[in-house]
């Protein structure tokens, strides 16, 4: 059975299935399962990447391979943290939250197997589509309107990286090329044909339409109320999935420049977008009361940090991609815990929420650990990958934006700390709920414990089968340079 069968059928077949039982009780049960089935599918695939599909249009390079293993890694941990947490919220129907949340991860795994923009595109609009049903799970006011910015925000995105995917073919076809024009072996080997005018176009449009579901600055106005009001789990999901696969659009987009020769044209934009969100983040986290909130600010931030460094060259590109996969674990330990508090509290502002650590100990203690690691402090896997950046920056002689990345950071620190210690810090208000318990049970804290060994295990040691994936991976993305 060829194994894109298997890493596309199995979270599909999960998700049926999530349809068909009828106990909101068992049907949590389907994705764990689901998700144990994929995990090894991409396993086998880091033991050995398996040959392109007869049709050319499936295959599996380094690059894929990094956002797909952090998506079945970060899905794997998300379902067995969903089987406690579908149990504690009994006042919802699962159905559609089970079914969808499988339904995500076979969406994802279309984008990081495909081989063509078009088939890239579709994967990134279904995924988008069922991620709606997860922020409007509360089924509130709020939620309700948070999922309505979400969609319409990603319908922007997603038709300017449609107008940027017919650019991409009328490139190839205005040059006489043959073969299909959105297949990416084809765009690559014969880059350096493409008419030139049309292929920038096709790089800004992609740029600003998936980075739109990046969440890239100006265009991340529905970050803070989806992640506001979504559930932590959702968060997760949305922050370290969503966002990586919408990054591999981008990516692609960029290898194309780069064999075409317009590699420079690229990084520039990269450069100005990536500095622009990190500026932005900076802008609105000062004084920011809702920590889950601030949680969106903050992806704001790291995703700008992360096309910044494919915008600093192939050394920053290495340090970009590690940093895709620190940012993804980090942010499931952020909005894991942040779940937490929100439940043990019933609030999320720092109005409702402070004192953490003596109402929810394990939760609050690893709120902290994240917030430390997320933004940049050593030991912890997110510094490994922004001091690299911040290298690459000044090895380039980009000392303006070694300054600005650097300022940018000192300012987000401080914001994203005010509120964090008014969070864990100080007396609980009031009597404590009876959901104080639940949050912090060993079902609920299992998870982003996992997720914090990780960080703190690639902060202290970046393994050599790792390394050698993200430097193929930097050396695809420039065009073959080293």
């Amino acid at each position: 059975m060829s194994i894109y069968l298997i890493l596309l059928g199995a979270p599909l077949a999960a998700g049926l299935a999530a349809l068909v039982i009828g106990s909101d009780k068992y049907r949590p049960w389907v994705l764990p399962f689901g998700c144990v089935v994929h995990a090894a599918a991409v396993a086998a695939c880091w033991r050995s990447l398996p040959p392109a599909s007869s049709s050319g249009w499936f295959y599996i390079d380094s690059i894929d391979l990094l956002v797909l293993g952090l998506s079945s890694a970060l899905f794997l941990i998300c379902s067995v943290y969903c089987l406690e947490y579908l149990r504690l919220r009994k006042d919802r129907p699962n159905r559609l939250f089970t079914a969808c949340f499988s339904f995500i991860l076979a969406a994802v795994t279309l984008v990081c197997v495909s081989r063509h923009m078009g088939l890239l595109w579709v994967g990134m609009e279904a995924a988008t589509l069922a991620a709606a049903p997860l922020v409007h799970f509360d089924h509130n006011e709020r939620s309700l309107e948070a999922t309505w910015k979400y969609l319409m925000m990603g319908s922007l995105g997603i038709g300017l990286a449609l107008l940027g995917t017919f650019f991409l073919a009328l490139s190839a076809l205005l040059q006489g090329g043959t073969g299909d024009p959105l297949v990416i072996d084809t765009l690559l080997s014969g880059a350096r044909t493409l008419s030139v005018p049309w292929l920038k176009g096709a790089f800004i449009f992609l740029l600003v339409g998936y980075g739109t579901k990046m969440g890239l600055a100006p265009l991340h106005s529905w970050k803070p109320d989806t992640y506001g009001e979504s559930p932590g789990v959702a968060g997760v999901i949305l922050a370290g999935v969503l966002t990586s696969t919408a990054f591999l659009g981008i990516l692609r987009a960029f290898q194309i420049c780069a064999a075409a020769g317009l590699a420079d044209f690229a990084r520039d934009l990269l450069v100005l977008i990536g500095l622009l969100s990190i500026a932005t983040a900076a802008a609105f986290i000062i004084g920011q009361r809702d920590f889950k909130r601030m949680l969106a600010y903050s992806s704001v931030e790291h995703m700008g940090i992360a096309a910044l460094g494919v915008g600093l060259g192939p050394a920053g590109t290495f340090a970009a991609l590690l940093h895709l996969i620190n940012n993804g674990l980090t942010k499931g330990v952020l909005f894991l815990t942040a779940g937490n508090i929100h439940r043990a509290f019933g609030g999320k502002t720092m109005d409702h929420a402070h004192g953490a650590l003596r109402r929810v100990p394990i939760s609050a203690t690893l709120f902290l650990l994240g917030f430390v690691a997320i933004t940049g402090s050593p030991p912890f896997a997110p510094f490994v990958s922004e001091f690299s950046i911040l290298r690459a920056a000044v090895n380039g002689n980009r000392f303006g934006v070694a300054l600005g990345f650097v300022a940018f950071l000192a300012v987000i620190f401080i914001g994203m700390a005010t509120t964090v210690l008014s969070v864990v810090y100080g007396l609980p208000p009031g009597k404590e709920s009876d959901h104080s318990a639940e949050a912090d049970s060993p079902l609920m804290v299992a998870a982003p414990l996992a997720l914090m060994a990780a960080v703190v295990f690639f902060g202290l040691w970046l393994p050599g089968w790792l390394t050698a994936v993200l430097g193929d991976a930097a050396k695809l993305l420039n065009g073959g340079a080293s």
